[in-house]
């Protein structure tokens, strides 16, 4: 239970250096404060508060033993950061935390000095301690390199080989293996087991338990020295051999809530050369009861009731698009067995759990290893199964090699649900689905959709499904649909080929919309027609291949012709240029791509981020006029169907 003090500890810090001058039981204070200002802070800002409630301890006893920011302490991800920003100078701006203007929910370098590193894609910690670790080796520093890294994590296959590369440097590292066994999905795989019989081995717990018994009763040199005895003995009778076959010496398991025996670890191992793992063993959620006893520890959460833990879910009236796809794929799996789920630590979040409860021998989580994930599914593929990768569009980015290897050049028909495309709000540029179509549509052999509303999605579902010639991709945003009746069954549509929405009769601007920006730009043609100009709007349903002939029918009835998509540069408006080139239109009509900016779009929901850069409805109708204006085309003239 945490202590109520009328004026805690933490608030006492001038610095993070003041933690080095402390007790243990005051640490233990400062620990308290911090889990309570953490919990008081997420309940009203929403974010991820599980993992950062297991590193209290451990984040404090780093920041006493170690001189940072001088020291390098990098964390993989940033999940797990929350303590260390109320820590380092941030306390007081917490209640910004991933909101517009405000702190990011991950470590960045541009925020703190704290944070060497930025991180919010898994696995990546230990390359980058690495390269901190020989560029101060390089330069003849004193300075310490120290990560965090998660169990979870640990299913990465970038984290071995920076381990292998490592363990052969022998550069002096600290790496802490957070061993929670709770990532953001439960941890799957070889690891994962591994990890488990090091704490359950009945003979190394009674000789570790007899050995601190007795160095808690010695002096301190002779104490210091039986604890090295105590972690040697533990690894040679528990197999830690798998880290020191790499090169690092394994001390561990440590209790990651205790003090008491962190701290004088910590300082002794600060005093070691060469790659270290230290093995902590923390809870998630750790001193709050609702996380605790919650399936996911409370990993990512909304606003919530601090007494009850109960989340304040916006309510909608739409299903989100995540579900859609998730109850259609169990609906055509009940029907066709070849129909394999795979995804990479993200059951919850894709929506797959529900799958894998229906279908438990035909949904893989394969952890946080994409790279796997597509080229297991490629080999599925390969004996005529109907794998389904769903994935994050920014996660997907980790195994572009394996896309193009192992599933565009074979013409595998492989299906990726793409999640999170476009902007994904208080998550910012990190997590953003923002690049899918440039990496997506310049590949030969692949089919690329992106549906308006959740009953087109059901549609693009049903379409990939009917594909098995080449790889197929369809990428939704987060959140909920707009409303409107999803079909059943719903019928495949027509590979490459768009509708038109609203049609005007008269030259003038034709819009062609990709995805769900179809709200926005109904509402800017609203706009439009409002000053009097003539607006035709088209869905293009496919990014590749991409309709031809209404692409063609619309550049030679109109003077203007506007694409429209939330991706980066070089996607769809790249396709709809060379076909209109392809066609020898591009010279008779004025091309306007909308895309998203040159620029990586910061954190703010996901309205403010679409305004800020002129995407909501109001940008794009002011983005066309702008356009018009540059062109020499007034309003008049389009409306009249007369090009200047």
């Amino acid at each position: 239970m945490m202590h109520k003090k009328l004026e805690t500890e933490v608030k006492q810090l001038a610095s993070v250096a003041d933690l080095k001058n402390m007790t243990i039981q005051q640490l233990q204070q400062v620990a308290d404060d911090v889990r309570a200002e953490l919990i008081k802070v997420v309940s009203q800002t929403g974010g991820h508060l599980g993992a950062g409630l297991g590193v209290v301890e451990l984040t404090i006893a780093l920041h006493a033993v170690y001189n940072t920011p001088y020291d390098r302490l990098v964390f993989d991800v940033g999940h797990q950061a929350y303590p260390h920003k109320i820590l380092t100078d941030r306390r007081e701006k917490l209640h910004t935390l991933r909101q517009k203007g405000g702190l990011s929910g991950f470590t960045s370098r541009a925020e703190s000095k704290f944070d060497p590193f930025g991180a919010a894609h898994s696995s990546t910690a230990l390359s980058a301690t690495l390269g901190f670790a020989v560029a101060r080796d390089m330069q003849k520093s004193e300075r310490r390199v120290v990560c965090i890294i998660g169990d979870g994590a640990m299913s990465a296959g970038m984290a071995y080989e920076a381990m292998n590369n490592a363990g052969a440097q022998r550069s002096a590292i600290l790496a802490i293996l957070n061993d929670n066994d709770m990532s953001i999905s439960p941890p799957v795989g070889a690891m994962s087991a591994y990890l488990s019989r090091l704490l359950v081995s009945r003979p190394v717990r009674s000789i570790r338990k007899l050995l601190r018994g007795t160095a808690s009763l010695a002096p301190q040199p002779i104490a210091d020295a039986m604890r090295k005895v105590s972690e040697k003995t533990f690894g040679s009778l528990t197999g830690g051999t798998l880290f020191e076959q790499m090169g690092f010496r394994y001390v561990g398991p440590v209790d990651g809530h205790r003090l008491e025996a962190l701290v004088p670890l910590l300082r002794a191992l600060r005093k070691e050369k060469g790659p270290i793992l230290l093995h902590a063993i923390t809870r998630k959620g750790k001193g709050y009861a609702p996380a605790e006893r919650a399936e996911d520890k409370f990993h990512g959460v909304t606003k919530f009731d601090i007494v009850s833990g109960k989340q304040h879910k916006k309510k909608s009236n739409s299903p989100t698009y995540t579900s859609v796809f998730a109850n259609r794929l169990i609906e055509h799996a009940r029907v066709d067995e070849k129909i394999i789920a795979i995804t990479a630590a993200m059951k919850q979040g894709t929506g797959l759990d529900a799958f894998a409860r229906e279908f438990p021998s035909r949904c893989f989580d394969v952890g946080i290893a994409e790279q796997h994930a597509v080229t297991f599914a490629a080999g599925l593929a390969c004996e005529g199964l109907r794998p389904v990768v769903a994935i994050y569009s920014t996660f997907l980015q980790r195994a572009y090699d394996q896309v193009v290897h192992d599933v565009a050049i074979q013409s595998l028909p492989v299906r990726f649900a793409l999640d999170r495309a476009g902007l994904v709000g208080a998550d910012g540029a990190t997590h953003a689905g923002s690049f899918d179509l440039c990496y997506l549509c310049c590949l030969p052999n692949f089919i690329v959709m992106a549906p308006a509303d959740e009953g087109e999605l059901a549609r693009m579902l049903a379409t990939a499904l009917t594909i098995d010639h080449c790889p197929s991709a369809f990428r939704y945003p987060r959140g909920a649909g707009v409303g409107l009746a999803i079909p059943n069954p719903a019928e495949p549509l027509e590979i490459g080929k768009g509708r038109i929405i609203d049609k005007d009769k008269t030259r003038g601007i034709a819009i062609v919309s990709l995805g769900t920006m179809l709200g926005a730009a109904k509402e800017a043609m609203m706009l439009l027609r409002a000053r009097g100009l003539r607006v035709t709007l088209a869905d293009a349903r496919f990014a590749k291949p991409i309709d031809q002939q209404l692409l063609g029918d619309l550049a030679a009835a109109n003077d203007v012709l506007v694409t429209l998509e939330d991706g980066a540069m070089g996607g769809f408006a790249a396709q709809a240029m060379r076909a209109l080139t392809d066609l020898g239109l591009s010279s008779g009509v004025t091309f306007v791509p909308i895309t998203l900016p040159d620029r990586f779009v910061a954190q703010a929901s996901q309205e403010e981020q679409y305004a800020e850069i002129g995407l909501d409805a109001e940008g794009i109708a002011q983005r066309i006029l702008a356009a018009l204006d540059n062109q020499g085309l007034t309003a008049t003239e389009v409306v009249g169907g007369v090009a200047s």
